[in-house]
């Protein structure tokens, strides 16, 4: 029984799963891409990971113990000149596994593990995410910079502007129209308002003495 053991046999032999793990390592070496299982591709990646850091320091030493593990010749001549290049300044964590779905036979859950300098896709995104970051920071304070600075001078003309025209237009007005009703007032003749009164008064006696001849004519009637 298992009994907490974390190594995973994957229903091999001690033999059988070394010999496997070594061909994984050497495959995804020289081809920096493979697909595989999930169960293997973790298992793979606790057997690939110290070899690649052993791979940073080119000694002979680091030369025998890769050659120990991986037995090939090709990918230890790989590992240590175009792969090495790439990891020297990662930290670890040189692998990447992305899941793929499951397989139709036994419905086991696949995926694709690969190395990750060498997605050249990934790479390019993430710079040009970068660059856009920094464009988008130093515009923005540039604009922000220039939107504090240009507003004043043209709120103040505006409110000049504002003042100024309402007042002329409210001006004059007030100075035109005295002067006109001034002039209507005095241009009035006199003799017309005295004319005026006396043709009132002419016309008020004409109605008095036309009544008074007809109360006449009426009390002659009915005597």
């Amino acid at each position: 029984m298992r009994h907490g053991n974390s190594i995973n046999h994957l229903s091999r032999t001690y033999g059988h799963r070394k010999a496997m793990l070594r061909n994984m390592a050497v495959s995804l070496i020289l081809n920096k891409r493979i697909n595989t299982t999930l169960a293997k591709a973790k298992e793979l990646r606790k057997f690939v990971e110290p070899v690649l850091t052993r791979s940073k320091a080119d000694t002979m030493h680091n030369r025998r113990m890769v050659f120990a593990d991986l037995q090939d010749k090709e990918a230890v001549k790989e590992l240590f000149g175009q792969v090495a290049e790439k990891i020297a300044t990662r930290p670890g964590g040189y692998t990447r596994i992305i899941k793929t779905g499951f397989r139709l036979g036994d419905a086991a859950e696949m995926c694709m593990m690969e190395l990750v300098d060498f997605n050249e896709l990934l790479l390019a995104d993430s710079a040009s995410r970068k660059v856009k970051t920094t464009r988008r920071s130093r515009s923005s304070s540039s604009k922000k910079i220039a939107s504090a600075a240009t507003p004043a001078p043209a709120m103040g003309q505006a409110n000049v502007e504002e003042e100024t025209v309402p007042g002329l237009v409210s001006q004059s007005p007030v100075d035109e129209t005295p002067l006109d009703v001034a002039v209507d007032v005095e241009e009035i003749p006199v003799a017309a308002i005295s004319d005026d009164d006396s043709a009132v008064e002419s016309t008020s006696a004409e109605i008095s003495e036309l009544e008074e001849g007809k109360a006449a004519e009426d009390d002659s009637k009915e005597a």
